[in-house]
């Protein structure tokens, strides 16, 4: 796994699926949804905290406190210590399970509701992006998003992107004062722009503009600007799954998972899959 000429720098392990990594505070915390656990080294230490209420999407209000999208409970949460406690309740407008969470300069979170329960068996169908209001209301944003997946908000926050998994392509949206998303578009079709076998899975903001992209399956960390491909990370056999900027040292931290050459998904149903986190110099 390399980035140029530098090797990358494996900065924790432990992980089984790492998802939502945010920086904060100096720290890293992350979500591991498939280990039932919440990973940080905010006191000094890389450690795993065991869960009752499984986060997924992680994101840091403008008041510091960490909050979560609870992945099977159709609900936000607000990390005290030990668990993560109500904030929303977004059974009224969420269809499926949660997955990633942005948020705005207003204290506002973007939600993504998956659309369906595949852990159930459920067939696919569309799901949605939920607003959270900062006054803890939640709103429909979006629908018809076909497995919404990473999230970012970009443009000094007139712009929010969010990764279509399927259709293996960004879309984006204008934001509103009020946080409302209209001007639906395609950002970036990655099949054109990364690779066919591109499938976004976590994004983020980019320093300099535009989104960083795990795509998946196609074993690259990805700089997209639009239809411009700005960077590329080859991730080698290993498959990136979520990523984020720290926006103080412009490092970029990503989740990634090995499998021992199995496929992701065969590796998933055989519980033969270890996340590391990664970081490299953008």
């Amino acid at each position: 796994m390399r980035r140029g000429d530098s090797a990358v720098t494996t900065y924790a392990k432990g992980l089984t699926w790492g998802e939502g990594p945010r920086r904060h505070g100096g720290a890293l915390w992350a979500s591991d949804p498939q280990g039932g656990k919440l990973w940080t080294d905010a006191g000094g230490t890389w450690e795993g905290l065991a869960l009752e209420s499984q986060s997924n999407g992680l994101w840091f209000l403008p008041d510091g406190r960490l909050a979560a999208a609870i992945q099977r409970e159709c609900r936000v949460g607000i990390w005290d210590g030990t668990g993560f406690g109500e904030y929303a309740d977004l059974h009224a407008v969420a269809t499926g399970p949660l997955g990633d969470m942005v948020g705005d300069s207003r204290g506002g979170l973007y939600v993504d509701d998956v659309g369906y329960a595949a852990h159930l068996g459920e067939e696919p169908k569309p799901g949605r992006i939920v607003y959270v209001t900062p006054a803890g209301d939640s709103v429909v944003a979006a629908e018809g998003i076909e497995f919404p997946n990473g999230i970012a908000v970009i443009d000094d926050g007139r712009t929010l992107v969010v990764a279509e998994t399927w259709l293996q392509r960004l879309i984006a949206f204008d934001i509103d004062r009020e946080g409302a998303l209209s001007n639906r578009r395609t950002y970036s079709d990655l099949r054109e722009v990364v690779s066919p076998e591109a499938r976004p899975d976590g994004i983020c903001a980019a320093a300099d503009g535009g989104v960083w992209v795990s795509t998946l399956h196609a074993h690259k960390l990805a700089h997209v600007r639009g239809a411009d491909l700005v960077d590329t990370i080859d991730t080698g056999d290993a498959f990136p799954i979520a990523c984020c900027l720290d926006a103080d040292t412009g490092r970029l931290y990503a989740t990634v998972a090995h499998t021992g050459g199995l496929p992701v998904m065969e590796a998933i149903a055989q519980k033969q899959v270890q996340s590391t986190v990664e970081v490299f110099e953008v």
